[in-house]
């Protein structure tokens, strides 16, 4: 019975059905929900809200951990329900209200949201909704496919609405490893020293007096699309497997590599699948999201323990983790964000962070959040957390798409940067490696067009790099250039000349 997932008694009377839940939104009011990366989030409050909203003229300030699955924030955009959004997304419909500027939108660093709301640097929350597999006997709630802010929303908002997800087995217990830091200036260390460290509780603990009503919903976490390798992700993919290998043969690595942390994607996921079939052993990772590949390197017996704050998977490889959760259970641990992405602890494990970028240029700056400089595609997400705090960062992207290699993904200088050539290591398209390890800026300019450039663009962009040398510079550009293959797109569709 549903009831059953309710074990304090207290709360038994507060079950409401999702329209009822929503009322108790007002206009311009701040929200907190769990979810990310469409793991653990509102699946039905957030969609009830989003209903309303269609008659009524209202509108949240909505924060989550990540972006949300199903259709919810397609309607909640759609709908003119949403006033703001942070601190990421990765909705078609709400992108674009986000770049047609009628709902703002705050891509922030996903350490950093539950930071920001502890130290009142961010409006306070008015409500939190939080998702649960049940209640325990003391009124704290038992966390689902992630973690995310759930915390730190339940522990600041005024008022909690909770969502009990009977989908989800109640075997769950257990994965969960949640810890909250103390305010400032009286913070301890946080003491991970390894991936499966514990430091917290297996529950959210909650105030009961701020729950103002229970929901039930069986609906699942909106799968993850499942993506086959490419040419082009298969080479990435052997090339990142290459580095590594080399760098056991150079005695920086071992054949355990360090902990893992991969972004989520097609490249992302068919990069760690790559490990699969390599010579790699007792591989560990210390992620924001295990994705297909994690429980792929699992099961291949490559990966010995995996740390995140969600799951997010394929419809196929959730079924495989619900019937073999025994296997599973004891091998992965899921966390809040502000753990999963702390500087402290990714610095402290030597973290490989392997990031997807929409661009870079020729001196190592990475743009992975807008496109043309101007519009958002989804986010920043993780991927600076660990770029500048990891044992290696890298990233990877193709060197060129679009049916004729139209659009170069390296150019003189991105349109938008997200991480400074500071935080870069290495680059790696399918054409090669560019190992930008102490190297300055000229000698990074050299070694990426010659091992990342589509060969459409090698000529054009070493002759744009020589003729800013010849100017000068410690990093020599062509101002009145540094853009001329963006606005060759703008103006005839194609970045070629």
């Amino acid at each position: 019975m549903q009831l059953d997932r309710i074990r304090f008694q207290s709360y038994k009377d507060k079950v409401i059905s999702a329209q009822q839940a929503a009322l108790y939104f007002k206009d311009k009011m701040t929200v907190g929900t769990s979810g990310f990366t469409k793991a653990g989030d509102s699946k039905a409050v957030l969609p009830a809200f989003a209903e309303r909203a269609k008659s009524e003229t209202i509108a949240i300030t909505l924060i989550t951990g990540a972006s949300l699955g199903q259709t919810t924030d397609t309607d909640l955009a759609n709908n003119n329900a949403l006033y703001k959004r942070m601190p990421f997304q990765s909705d078609a419909s709400l992108r674009k209200k986000i770049n047609e500027g009628t709902i703002l939108y705050i891509d922030q660093h996903l350490s950093e949201t539950a930071e920001l709301l502890e130290n009142k640097h961010l409006p306070k929350i008015d409500i939190a909704v939080i998702e649960a597999t049940y209640i325990d006997e003391n009124g704290n709630v038992i966390p689902t496919t992630s973690v995310g802010n759930s915390a730190t929303f339940a522990h600041l908002a005024d008022k909690i609405i909770i969502e009990i997800n009977t989908s989800i087995p109640l075997e769950f217990k257990g994965i969960h490893d949640v810890y909250t830091s103390k305010s400032y200036p009286n913070r301890a260390v946080l003491n991970i020293t390894a991936t499966d460290s514990r430091i917290g509780q297996d529950f959210i603990s909650i105030d009961p007096k701020k729950v103002v009503g229970i929901v039930f919903t069986e609906i699942l976490d909106s799968p993850a699309k499942p993506t086959e390798r490419d040419p082009k992700t298969a080479a990435i993919a052997n090339h990142l497997l290459e580095f590594f290998e080399n760098e056991i043969k150079e005695g920086r690595l071992t054949n355990s590599l360090m902990p893992l942390q991969a972004g989520i994607g097609k490249v992302a996921n068919a990069v760690m699948s790559g490990f699969a079939k390599s010579n790699f052993e007792n591989l560990v990772m210390y992620s924001e999201v295990l994705q297909d590949s994690t429980f792929e390197l699992i099961d291949s017996g490559k990966m010995s323990f995996a740390s995140a704050s969600s799951i997010t998977v394929s419809e196929n490889c959730y079924k495989n983790i619900l019937e073999n959760f025994d296997f599973y259970k004891d091998k992965i641990v899921l966390r809040p964000q502000t753990i999963s992405n702390s500087a402290e602890v990714i610095r402290r494990l030597g973290v490989i962070a392997i990031n997807t970028a929409i661009e870079f240029d020729i001196y190592g700056n990475v743009n992975s959040t807008h496109i043309s400089g101007t519009k958002m595609m989804n986010g920043i997400g993780g991927s600076g957390d660990f770029a500048r705090n990891g044992y290696l960062s890298i990233f990877v992207t193709q060197s060129s798409s679009k049916e004729g290699n139209i659009i170069s993904h390296v150019l003189p200088m991105v349109s938008h940067v997200d991480h400074t050539e500071h935080d870069v290591d290495i680059l790696i398209t399918e054409q090669g490696v560019a190992d930008l390890r102490g190297l300055a800026p000229r000698e990074r300019a050299k070694v990426i067009i010659e091992n990342c450039v589509h060969p459409e663009y090698k000529e054009e962009l070493l002759d744009y790099f020589n003729r800013a040398c010849a100017r000068g510079g410690h990093t020599p550009h062509l101002l009145e250039e540094a853009f001329k293959l963006n606005l060759r797109f703008i103006e005839t569709g194609s970045m070629k000349k």
